[in-house]
């Protein structure tokens, strides 16, 4: 990501967070971003970077809205036009609340957008592996159930019948029948 460094030392680079309500229609949004544009402008800034952060619910109601569009803003400019900007972003109209930070020196840069596309992919990847691991365990539980059967099942079968509980023994029962003793008592 870029380093924010000043191209001269008699500017400075600031970051400026804009918050403005949600819903906006497209007309109004575009109007109210190009005045924000032209105010830094006028005010000599030269824009490093613009990050869109997009509609974000917040903590509690500002002056109504319950969710607003974010967008951050890296400015170079004069710090002695920094009060103008900050009083005429105040009382603009359509900007529920801004921010103004300067960065500290080495300060890299992390576009959200950026990193809120690569958290998405990450997140798919992490879903596909709980997915996996879900369906790995219950594999291993069907297995494991199989098991357990096939050696009941084998320990049955090397049983006796006389041995099982209630259990008869038909090649006895079979013999008796046929034995030539019970047919002569016939």
């Amino acid at each position: 990501m870029p380093e924010l460094v000043a191209s001269s030392e008699d500017t400075r680079i600031y970051e400026i967070c804009v918050l403005y309500p949600y819903p906006m229609n497209q007309k109004e949004e575009q109007t109210l971003l190009k005045e924000i544009d032209e105010l830094f402008a006028e005010a000599g800034a030269t824009l490093v970077l613009k990050d869109a952060w997009g509609r974000r619910g917040l903590a509690y109601p500002v002056n109504g809205a319950t969710e607003g569009t974010f967008v951050v803003y890296y400015y170079e400019m004069d710090p002695s036009k920094l009060k103008e900007v900050d009083l005429a972003l105040r009382i603009m109209k359509g900007v529920l609340r801004h921010m103004v930070v300067k960065p500290p020196k080495h300060y890299q840069v992390v576009k959200f957008s950026e990193a809120y596309e690569l958290w998405l992919k990450e997140r798919e990847t992490m879903e596909e592996q709980k997915v996996r691991q879900k369906e790995e365990k219950v594999q291993e539980q069907v297995a494991r159930k199989a098991k357990r059967q096939a050696k009941a099942a084998a320990e049955r079968k090397k049983s006796t019948p006389a041995e099982q509980p209630g259990g008869v023994d038909l090649t006895q029962k079979i013999d008796e029948l046929i034995s030539d003793d019970s047919l002569t008592n016939l």
